[in-house]
Parts: structure tokens; sequence; C-alpha cells
């Protein structure tokens, strides 16, 4: 099985094939799905302090918070700058 990862942000990836969503924090819906997983223990703050500008969404139920922006991310996924563990950055 081939895994990709995808850079989130500040030395963070996730693993591409499990991303079901990436969307923008700013609607009140978000913010309600931000602090259902904070209180089910399945919320993963990869921000390192900074603003949250993306959310993402897996198959897990588990969200990550991103300080990338949300069009960033999506890009990097849908051109395939996803990398196989241990692939050298270009």
């Amino acid at each position: 099985m081939e895994l990709k990862l995808l850079n989130i942000g500040f030395g963070n990836v996730v693993v591409a094939s499990r991303i079901v969503a990436i969307v923008t924090p700013n609607s009140a819906p978000m913010k309600r799905l931000k602090e259902d997983a904070r209180e089910g223990k399945k919320l993963i703050d990869a921000t390192q302090g900074r603003r949250t500008r993306s959310i993402i969404i897996t198959d897990s139920d588990h969200i990550i918070l991103s300080a990338v922006q949300t069009e960033t991310i999506s890009q990097r996924f849908l051109s395939g700058d996803a990398k196989e563990p241990g692939e050298p950055r270009p």
C-alpha cells in the first residue's frame, strides 16, 4: 500500500488518502465542529500557536487545525504534491 503524506505546514503532515474535507474555520458550524472534536478528544492542533486558517476532516472523524490557508492545502492535495514517507523535498 502506497502512503502519500500531505504537508499541512510547519513540518506537520497528514496521510492524504484519509482526508475527507478541507474547510475554512470561519463559519459557526465549523466552530461547533471544532469544539465537539475537542470535547471528544479528536482534535489535533497543528497550528504551532498561530491562527487557524483551515480545518481538515479525516475519515476517522479527527479534526486537524492548520495555520496554512485552505486554498494552499487544496492545491497541494490536487496537484499531487503529497510525498511518500522518506521522500526528499524538491
